[in-house]
């Protein structure tokens, strides 16, 4: 079983090669204390994140809002080759206890992934991240500064990454999102 494994661990990496992935099991970050979630509800816009091959894009943009049922209504927008796409998902708070500790899923077929809330000022940043581990041998992780404008001042993006940093997550690979030629824009 571990030869079976050590052979098909290369072969996930290449398919797999814009995702960030670690040796070892996903770190534990500090979550948003008393996370308001009516208040995180409307429009985000990516900033920057770590590589993900299920974002590829320009204007990239999540809105949030509450359904009756109480589930979360992801709705994600962003312009590939020219084209505006979009993505319906659903989150849940998974513990109510941990209110910041979300759920998401873009699939009645998969699992809900982790979306954690690690700090927000509902008004301007928020810094989310996602890990999944695998086998406790290795994580694959995202993470997003997301912002209610298309940018944000480098300084604070600067302290978001300290953020992060602060709580053992590499985030010396992310990337900038293109927010440049979108609608309401810069």
């Amino acid at each position: 079983m571990k030869t079976a494994i050590v052979l098909a661990l290369p072969l996930l990496l290449t398919t797999v090669s814009s995702q960030t992935f670690h040796w070892g099991p996903c770190p534990t970050p500090m979550v948003q204390p008393n996370f308001e979630l009516p208040k995180y509800l409307g429009k985000w816009y990516e900033i920057e994140k770590l590589p993900a091959s299920f974002e590829k894009g320009t204007c990239i943009e999540a809105n949030y809002s509450l359904r009756p049922d109480k589930t979360i209504k992801v709705l994600n927008v962003q312009k590939y080759k020219g084209k505006v796409r979009t993505i319906e998902g659903t989150a849940i708070v998974q513990d109510l206890r941990e209110p910041a500790k979300l759920g998401v899923s873009f699939s009645y077929f998969t699992p809900y992934s982790p979306y954690w809330v690690l700090s927000t000022d509902y008004n301007t940043v928020a810094l989310v991240y996602s890990c999944t581990d695998v086998l406790r041998l290795f994580h694959v992780d995202y993470a997003w500064i997301l912002s209610r404008t298309r940018t944000l001042l480098p300084e604070t993006v600067y302290h978001a990454k300290e953020i992060f940093a602060r709580d053992n997550i590499d985030v010396s690979k992310m990337v900038p999102t293109d927010q440049h030629g979108c609608e309401g824009g810069p």
